[in-house]
């Protein structure tokens, strides 16, 4: 059966990981002179209770090779493809740390797929790849279907301040926005693989209000579109926002999930977001 491997940026839930047994590869969180990997040595609510005191901004680092070499050592054995689902190369250094490692095993079937994508889509692409390998599918099949779903993929999220995404260097198409940011609150996509801006409003009800909007006009009516909806320490938002898409658009069950701190780290505290596919 073929094997899926993901990092902490999807924030597939733990559940999902055992139960289709993906390794999945922890960021590196840094404070100062300190490190953490994600999910191992700091989970989300350490990450957060931190963040909140810090009087400086965290950083980010992309998993080192060897971690991805030691589930490769590990699975390159069973004979079986090996497939990595990583989040857009143009704001994570991931890929390109999966690709060194995978060159060390040469005559392994090991891809690195660079979904274009963070946190619940990415969580999302996950959970189907590893649900097609038990039900068989080939690794051609599985790549096929995931690199279909990238250009599909459409991210909208709100952030209580562009303080994180500016100093973080993650602020991308949205940069123009900076000169205003005391006087809007912005509505943000992530799109060809960073964040961009798509519009704004006076106030965080009307953002949130355009939000839905937009999923509202943009989600397929007849194919699936896999929504979640992913939030950085705003829980109650969160599944108050997947209640209302959810009975709006007769999706049954919408996904909540926490947003990791790699990503939170360049967002902030606040960020409250949608993932769908389009038809």
């Amino acid at each position: 059966m073929v094997k899926i491997i993901t990092d902490t940026t999807s924030g597939l839930p733990a559940d999902i990981a055992r139960r289709y047994d993906i390794p999945v590869i922890p960021q590196v969180i840094i404070f100062g002179a300190d490190s953490y990997l994600e999910g191992v040595e700091m989970d989300n609510a350490a990450f957060m209770a931190r963040l909140t005191t810090s009087r400086e901004l965290p950083k980010t680092a992309a998993p080192p090779p060897e971690l991805f070499a030691r589930e490769f050592r590990r699975l390159v054995p069973t004979g079986e493809p090996i497939l990595c689902i990583h989040p857009s190369a143009d704001v994570s250094g991931t890929v390109r740390s999966a690709t060194v490692a995978k060159d060390d095993f040469p005559d392994a079937d090991i891809r690195v797929i660079d979904s274009r994508v963070i946190g619940s889509p990415l969580a999302q692409m996950v959970t189907l790849a590893a649900q097609w390998a038990e039900a068989g599918a080939t690794a051609d099949e599985i790549e096929a279907r995931v690199r279909d779903m990238i250009p599909r993929c459409r991210i909208y999220f709100l952030v209580a301040t562009l303080e994180y995404l500016a100093k973080g260097g993650r602020i991308g198409g949205a940069q123009a926005l900076l000169g205003g940011v005391l006087q809007i609150k912005p509505i943000l996509a992530f799109r060809d693989g960073r964040v961009d801006q798509f519009d704004k409003e006076r106030t965080h009800k009307r953002a949130l209000a355009r939000l839905k909007e937009v999923v509202l006009e943009q989600y397929p009516r007849n194919a699936e579109g896999y929504l979640s909806v992913m939030h950085a320490g705003v829980h109650e938002q969160g599944q108050a926002l997947a209640d209302e898409l959810g009975a709006a658009l007769g999706v049954g069950h919408v996904p909540v999930l926490d947003v990791p701190p790699a990503i939170v780290t360049h967002g902030g505290p606040g960020v409250l977001g949608v993932g769908f596919f389009v038809a």
